[in-house]
Protein backbone atom coordinates (compact mmCIF):
# COMPACT_ATOMS: atom_id res chain seq x y z
CA UNK A 1 0.00 0.00 0.00
CA UNK A 2 1.45 3.42 -0.91
CA UNK A 3 2.24 5.31 2.33
CA UNK A 4 -0.41 9.00 2.82
CA UNK A 5 1.77 12.04 2.97
CA UNK A 6 4.87 11.03 1.55
CA UNK A 7 7.17 14.48 1.81
CA UNK A 8 10.93 13.19 3.00
CA UNK A 9 12.46 9.96 2.08
CA UNK A 10 15.87 8.18 3.61
CA UNK A 11 17.63 5.86 1.71
CA UNK A 12 20.76 3.79 2.97
CA UNK A 13 22.73 1.98 1.15
CA UNK A 14 26.40 3.49 1.86
CA UNK A 15 28.78 1.24 -0.22
CA UNK A 16 30.90 0.98 -3.72
CA UNK A 17 29.76 1.84 -7.31
CA UNK A 18 28.64 -1.54 -8.78
CA UNK A 19 26.21 -1.49 -5.50
CA UNK A 20 24.84 2.17 -5.77
CA UNK A 21 24.15 0.65 -9.48
CA UNK A 22 22.09 -2.35 -8.41
CA UNK A 23 19.94 0.11 -6.36
CA UNK A 24 18.95 2.77 -8.80
CA UNK A 25 15.63 0.65 -10.38
CA UNK A 26 14.46 1.04 -6.48
CA UNK A 27 15.23 4.70 -6.42
CA UNK A 28 13.68 5.39 -9.61
CA UNK A 29 10.46 3.19 -8.41
CA UNK A 30 10.18 5.18 -4.86
CA UNK A 31 10.66 8.43 -7.09
CA UNK A 32 8.28 7.65 -9.35
CA UNK A 33 5.84 6.75 -6.50
CA UNK A 34 6.09 9.78 -4.44
CA UNK A 35 7.63 12.55 -7.04
CA UNK A 36 6.68 15.19 -4.84
CA UNK A 37 8.92 13.56 -2.21
CA UNK A 38 12.53 14.90 -1.03
CA UNK A 39 14.88 11.81 -1.61
CA UNK A 40 17.76 11.96 0.92
CA UNK A 41 20.66 8.91 0.24
CA UNK A 42 22.87 7.90 3.24
CA UNK A 43 25.81 6.90 1.52
CA UNK A 44 29.82 7.77 1.20
CA UNK A 45 31.56 10.85 0.21
CA UNK A 46 31.98 9.26 -3.12
CA UNK A 47 28.10 9.58 -3.48
CA UNK A 48 28.06 13.26 -2.63
CA UNK A 49 30.82 14.12 -5.43
CA UNK A 50 29.41 12.06 -7.87
CA UNK A 51 25.65 12.66 -7.75
CA UNK A 52 26.17 16.62 -7.24
CA UNK A 53 24.03 18.12 -9.59
CA UNK A 54 23.08 15.22 -11.49
CA UNK A 55 19.45 14.71 -12.12
CA UNK A 56 18.00 11.90 -10.93
CA UNK A 57 16.32 10.26 -8.28
CA UNK A 58 18.33 11.31 -5.69
CA UNK A 59 17.90 14.86 -4.49
CA UNK A 60 20.63 14.75 -1.58
CA UNK A 61 23.27 12.61 -0.11
CA UNK A 62 23.97 12.83 3.18
CA UNK A 63 27.87 11.52 3.71
CA UNK A 64 27.36 9.04 6.54
CA UNK A 65 30.20 8.26 9.12
CA UNK A 66 31.66 5.24 9.37
CA UNK A 67 30.24 2.76 12.26
CA UNK A 68 30.52 -1.04 13.57
CA UNK A 69 29.29 -2.96 11.14
CA UNK A 70 28.77 0.06 8.37
CA UNK A 71 32.41 0.75 7.48
CA UNK A 72 33.82 -0.53 10.15
CA UNK A 73 34.61 -4.31 11.06
CA UNK A 74 31.59 -4.92 13.95
CA UNK A 75 33.81 -4.75 16.85
CA UNK A 76 35.43 -1.64 15.85
CA UNK A 77 36.05 0.35 19.03
CA UNK A 78 34.93 3.96 17.82
CA UNK A 79 33.67 7.53 19.22
CA UNK A 80 30.15 7.09 19.08
CA UNK A 81 29.71 10.73 18.42
CA UNK A 82 29.85 11.71 15.00
CA UNK A 83 27.26 8.86 14.77
CA UNK A 84 24.82 9.93 17.16
CA UNK A 85 24.95 13.67 15.57
CA UNK A 86 24.67 12.03 11.95
CA UNK A 87 21.25 10.48 13.46
CA UNK A 88 20.08 13.15 15.43
CA UNK A 89 20.34 15.73 12.47
CA UNK A 90 17.85 13.16 10.52
CA UNK A 91 15.60 13.21 13.19
CA UNK A 92 15.18 16.55 13.10
CA UNK A 93 13.96 16.31 9.71
CA UNK A 94 10.97 14.37 10.46
CA UNK A 95 11.36 11.86 8.11
CA UNK A 96 7.81 9.97 6.60
CA UNK A 97 9.71 6.86 5.33
CA UNK A 98 13.10 5.13 5.19
CA UNK A 99 14.21 2.36 3.38
CA UNK A 100 17.16 0.30 4.44
CA UNK A 101 18.44 -1.25 1.11
CA UNK A 102 22.30 -2.10 2.22
CA UNK A 103 21.94 -5.73 3.33
CA UNK A 104 19.80 -8.09 5.92
CA UNK A 105 20.16 -5.40 8.35
CA UNK A 106 21.83 -7.10 11.27
CA UNK A 107 23.63 -3.23 11.66
CA UNK A 108 21.24 -1.45 9.21
CA UNK A 109 18.11 -1.47 10.92
CA UNK A 110 19.17 -1.24 14.27
CA UNK A 111 20.45 2.38 12.79
CA UNK A 112 17.15 2.99 10.38
CA UNK A 113 14.84 2.72 13.81
CA UNK A 114 17.05 5.44 15.18
CA UNK A 115 16.17 7.73 12.66
CA UNK A 116 12.19 7.94 14.07
CA UNK A 117 10.87 7.69 10.60
CA UNK A 118 6.80 7.60 10.54
CA UNK A 119 7.46 4.26 8.22
CA UNK A 120 10.46 1.86 7.64
CA UNK A 121 11.07 -0.84 5.43
CA UNK A 122 13.96 -2.79 4.46
CA UNK A 123 15.76 -6.42 4.58
CA UNK A 124 16.20 -8.55 7.21
CA UNK A 125 17.74 -11.71 7.86
CA UNK A 126 16.54 -13.96 11.01
CA UNK A 127 18.84 -12.19 13.80
CA UNK A 128 18.43 -8.86 12.70
CA UNK A 129 15.91 -6.11 13.87
CA UNK A 130 12.07 -6.19 11.99
CA UNK A 131 11.57 -2.99 10.60
CA UNK A 132 7.38 -2.06 9.90
CA UNK A 133 7.22 -3.47 6.40
CA UNK A 134 10.51 -6.05 5.80
CA UNK A 135 11.43 -8.82 2.87
CA UNK A 136 13.78 -11.93 3.96
CA UNK A 137 17.56 -11.29 3.16
CA UNK A 138 18.95 -14.08 1.34
CA UNK A 139 22.35 -14.44 -0.38
CA UNK A 140 21.80 -15.49 -3.55
CA UNK A 141 19.38 -13.07 -5.35
CA UNK A 142 19.45 -10.47 -8.22
CA UNK A 143 20.26 -7.59 -6.30
CA UNK A 144 17.82 -4.94 -8.42
CA UNK A 145 14.94 -7.40 -7.81
CA UNK A 146 15.57 -7.39 -4.45
CA UNK A 147 15.61 -3.49 -3.74
CA UNK A 148 12.80 -3.31 -6.10
CA UNK A 149 10.37 -5.84 -3.86
CA UNK A 150 11.99 -2.96 -0.52
CA UNK A 151 10.68 -0.39 -3.24
CA UNK A 152 7.24 -2.53 -3.54
CA UNK A 153 6.81 -2.65 0.07
CA UNK A 154 6.29 1.50 0.36
CA UNK A 155 3.84 1.04 -2.86
CA UNK A 156 6.58 1.77 -4.71
CA UNK A 157 6.48 -0.01 -8.47
CA UNK A 158 7.45 -0.94 -12.16
CA UNK A 159 10.14 -0.51 -13.92
CA UNK A 160 11.01 2.92 -15.69
CA UNK A 161 12.42 2.88 -19.42
CA UNK A 162 13.78 5.45 -18.93
CA UNK A 163 18.15 5.76 -18.95
CA UNK A 164 18.75 4.82 -14.92
CA UNK A 165 21.79 7.32 -14.91
CA UNK A 166 22.24 10.37 -16.51
CA UNK A 167 25.45 12.01 -18.37
CA UNK A 168 25.96 15.58 -17.43
CA UNK A 169 28.26 18.32 -19.06
CA UNK A 170 30.77 18.07 -16.91
CA UNK A 171 31.42 14.32 -17.25
CA UNK A 172 31.27 15.00 -21.08
CA UNK A 173 34.24 18.08 -20.48
CA UNK A 174 36.63 15.31 -18.76
CA UNK A 175 36.51 12.59 -21.38
CA UNK A 176 37.06 14.99 -24.19
CA UNK A 177 40.54 16.23 -22.24
CA UNK A 178 40.94 12.95 -21.58
CA UNK A 179 40.45 10.94 -25.11
CA UNK A 180 39.34 13.94 -28.07
CA UNK A 181 36.76 12.62 -29.86
CA UNK A 182 37.98 10.96 -33.24
CA UNK A 183 34.45 10.91 -35.31
CA UNK A 184 35.91 8.36 -37.85
CA UNK A 185 36.34 5.63 -35.52
CA UNK A 186 34.06 4.05 -33.26
CA UNK A 187 35.15 3.53 -29.86
CA UNK A 188 35.50 0.47 -28.04
CA UNK A 189 36.29 0.17 -24.19
CA UNK A 190 37.96 -3.02 -22.34
CA UNK A 191 37.83 -2.95 -19.01
CA UNK A 192 39.99 -5.80 -17.45
CA UNK A 193 40.30 -5.74 -14.18
CA UNK A 194 37.60 -6.53 -11.12
CA UNK A 195 38.28 -6.24 -7.69
CA UNK A 196 37.83 -10.08 -6.87
CA UNK A 197 40.79 -11.69 -8.79
CA UNK A 198 38.46 -14.91 -9.54
CA UNK A 199 36.41 -12.45 -11.56
CA UNK A 200 38.94 -11.65 -13.80
CA UNK A 201 39.39 -13.02 -17.36
CA UNK A 202 43.18 -13.23 -18.75
CA UNK A 203 44.78 -10.39 -20.18
CA UNK A 204 45.67 -12.38 -23.34
CA UNK A 205 41.91 -12.74 -24.16
CA UNK A 206 40.67 -9.51 -23.85
CA UNK A 207 43.87 -8.59 -26.10
CA UNK A 208 42.77 -10.51 -28.75
CA UNK A 209 39.29 -9.84 -28.91
CA UNK A 210 40.47 -6.01 -28.45
CA UNK A 211 42.47 -6.60 -31.76
CA UNK A 212 39.92 -8.04 -33.23
CA UNK A 213 37.92 -4.95 -33.46
CA UNK A 214 40.73 -2.69 -33.57
CA UNK A 215 40.89 -4.77 -37.05
CA UNK A 216 37.66 -3.50 -38.30
CA UNK A 217 38.49 0.13 -37.63
CA UNK A 218 37.76 0.55 -34.45
CA UNK A 219 39.39 2.66 -31.75
CA UNK A 220 40.38 1.11 -28.24
CA UNK A 221 40.67 2.26 -25.16
CA UNK A 222 41.76 0.30 -22.16
CA UNK A 223 40.41 1.60 -18.15
CA UNK A 224 41.57 0.51 -15.04
CA UNK A 225 42.43 2.13 -11.80
CA UNK A 226 45.64 3.17 -10.70
CA UNK A 227 46.19 0.03 -9.37
CA UNK A 228 44.96 -1.67 -11.94
CA UNK A 229 47.77 -0.23 -14.12
CA UNK A 230 50.22 -3.23 -14.88
CA UNK A 231 47.22 -4.79 -15.83
CA UNK A 232 46.35 -2.29 -18.33
CA UNK A 233 49.71 -2.38 -19.89
CA UNK A 234 49.72 -6.12 -19.99
CA UNK A 235 46.12 -6.46 -22.49
CA UNK A 236 47.59 -3.43 -24.37
CA UNK A 237 51.22 -5.30 -24.31
CA UNK A 238 49.74 -8.10 -26.04
CA UNK A 239 47.94 -6.44 -28.89
CA UNK A 240 49.03 -6.29 -32.42
CA UNK A 241 46.88 -3.03 -32.98
CA UNK A 242 47.47 0.14 -30.47
CA UNK A 243 45.23 1.32 -27.81
CA UNK A 244 44.68 4.13 -25.42
CA UNK A 245 45.81 3.44 -21.68
CA UNK A 246 43.23 5.07 -19.59
CA UNK A 247 44.91 3.42 -16.40
CA UNK A 248 44.30 6.41 -13.25
CA UNK A 249 43.31 8.84 -16.01
CA UNK A 250 39.86 9.20 -15.40
CA UNK A 251 37.62 9.96 -12.37
CA UNK A 252 34.45 8.15 -12.00
CA UNK A 253 32.60 11.48 -13.77
CA UNK A 254 35.39 11.60 -17.23
CA UNK A 255 34.23 7.83 -17.13
CA UNK A 256 31.17 8.23 -17.55
CA UNK A 257 30.79 10.72 -20.13
CA UNK A 258 33.73 7.96 -22.02
CA UNK A 259 31.10 5.13 -21.78
CA UNK A 260 28.19 7.55 -23.13
CA UNK A 261 30.35 8.05 -25.98
CA UNK A 262 31.23 4.87 -26.36
CA UNK A 263 30.01 1.99 -28.91
CA UNK A 264 30.76 -0.92 -26.79
CA UNK A 265 32.11 -2.20 -23.66
CA UNK A 266 33.70 -5.34 -22.79
CA UNK A 267 34.01 -5.75 -19.19
CA UNK A 268 34.92 -8.37 -16.64
CA UNK A 269 31.52 -7.92 -13.59
CA UNK A 270 32.69 -4.86 -11.70
CA UNK A 271 31.28 -1.58 -11.33
CA UNK A 272 32.48 0.25 -14.61
CA UNK A 273 30.25 -2.47 -16.50
CA UNK A 274 27.34 -1.43 -14.26
CA UNK A 275 27.96 1.83 -15.07
CA UNK A 276 27.55 1.77 -18.58
CA UNK A 277 24.74 -0.62 -17.99
CA UNK A 278 22.76 2.26 -16.37
CA UNK A 279 24.28 4.84 -19.24
CA UNK A 280 22.87 2.17 -21.77
CA UNK A 281 26.04 1.68 -23.24
CA UNK A 282 26.30 -1.57 -25.22
CA UNK A 283 27.77 -4.02 -22.84
CA UNK A 284 29.47 -7.67 -23.25
CA UNK A 285 29.73 -9.03 -19.55
CA UNK A 286 32.37 -11.87 -18.13
CA UNK A 287 30.73 -13.19 -15.28
CA UNK A 288 30.73 -16.68 -12.71
CA UNK A 289 27.52 -18.32 -12.30
CA UNK A 290 27.13 -16.98 -8.96
CA UNK A 291 27.69 -13.32 -9.76
CA UNK A 292 25.15 -13.36 -13.15
CA UNK A 293 22.37 -14.16 -10.76
CA UNK A 294 23.12 -11.61 -8.51
CA UNK A 295 24.05 -8.41 -10.50
CA UNK A 296 22.90 -9.32 -13.93
CA UNK A 297 20.76 -6.60 -14.95
CA UNK A 298 16.96 -6.01 -15.89
CA UNK A 299 17.34 -4.76 -19.06
CA UNK A 300 19.20 -7.26 -21.88
CA UNK A 301 18.52 -5.20 -25.03
CA UNK A 302 21.67 -3.93 -24.88
CA UNK A 303 23.35 -6.57 -22.65
CA UNK A 304 25.19 -9.87 -23.15
CA UNK A 305 26.29 -12.01 -20.97
CA UNK A 306 29.81 -14.47 -21.53
CA UNK A 307 28.89 -16.87 -18.46
CA UNK A 308 31.17 -19.39 -16.58
CA UNK A 309 29.69 -22.33 -14.82
CA UNK A 310 32.75 -23.76 -13.47
CA UNK A 311 31.91 -24.11 -9.36
CA UNK A 312 35.16 -25.63 -8.29
CA UNK A 313 38.98 -24.12 -7.44
CA UNK A 314 41.23 -24.91 -10.32
CA UNK A 315 43.97 -25.28 -7.37
CA UNK A 316 42.42 -27.56 -4.59
CA UNK A 317 39.02 -28.38 -6.07
CA UNK A 318 36.99 -26.42 -3.61
CA UNK A 319 33.33 -25.89 -4.07
CA UNK A 320 33.23 -21.86 -4.30
CA UNK A 321 29.19 -21.37 -4.83
CA UNK A 322 28.43 -21.19 -0.61
CA UNK A 323 32.01 -20.95 0.48
CA UNK A 324 35.14 -19.33 -0.68
CA UNK A 325 39.08 -21.11 -0.71
CA UNK A 326 41.87 -19.01 -0.06
CA UNK A 327 43.21 -19.29 -3.71
CA UNK A 328 42.60 -16.38 -6.20
CA UNK A 329 42.11 -18.82 -9.33
CA UNK A 330 40.17 -17.38 -11.96
CA UNK A 331 36.75 -18.74 -12.61
CA UNK A 332 35.66 -17.37 -15.61
CA UNK A 333 38.84 -18.69 -17.91
CA UNK A 334 37.26 -21.02 -19.14
CA UNK A 335 35.07 -18.77 -21.36
CA UNK A 336 36.72 -18.34 -24.94
CA UNK A 337 37.29 -15.55 -27.01
CA UNK A 338 35.59 -16.62 -29.68
CA UNK A 339 32.01 -16.86 -27.81
CA UNK A 340 32.99 -13.27 -26.31
CA UNK A 341 33.33 -11.78 -29.92
CA UNK A 342 30.28 -13.31 -31.21
CA UNK A 343 28.44 -11.21 -28.66
CA UNK A 344 30.23 -8.26 -28.94
CA UNK A 345 30.23 -7.95 -32.80
CA UNK A 346 26.37 -8.88 -32.35
CA UNK A 347 25.97 -5.65 -30.74
CA UNK A 348 28.49 -3.46 -32.47
CA UNK A 349 27.01 -3.92 -35.73
CA UNK A 350 23.49 -3.46 -34.32
CA UNK A 351 21.33 -0.81 -35.91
Amino acid sequence: MRIADVRRIVVMRPNSIGDFMFALPCLHALKAAYPEAHLLYIGRQWHADFLADRPGPVDEVAVMPPCPGIGHPPDADIDPEPVRRFIDGLRARDIDLAVQIYGGGRYANPFIRRIGARVTVGMKTPDAAPLDRWIHYDGLQNRRLQMLEVAALAGACGISAATELNVIERDRLEAQRAMPIDASQPLVMIQPGATDARRRWPAERFATVADAFAHRGAQIAVNGSTEEAPLVREVIGRMRHPAIDLAGKLSLSGLCGLLDRSALLISNDTGPLHLALAIGTPCVGIYWLTNLVESGPLRNHSHRAALSVRTDCAVCGMQNVSARCEHDASFVDDVEADDVFDLAISLFNRD
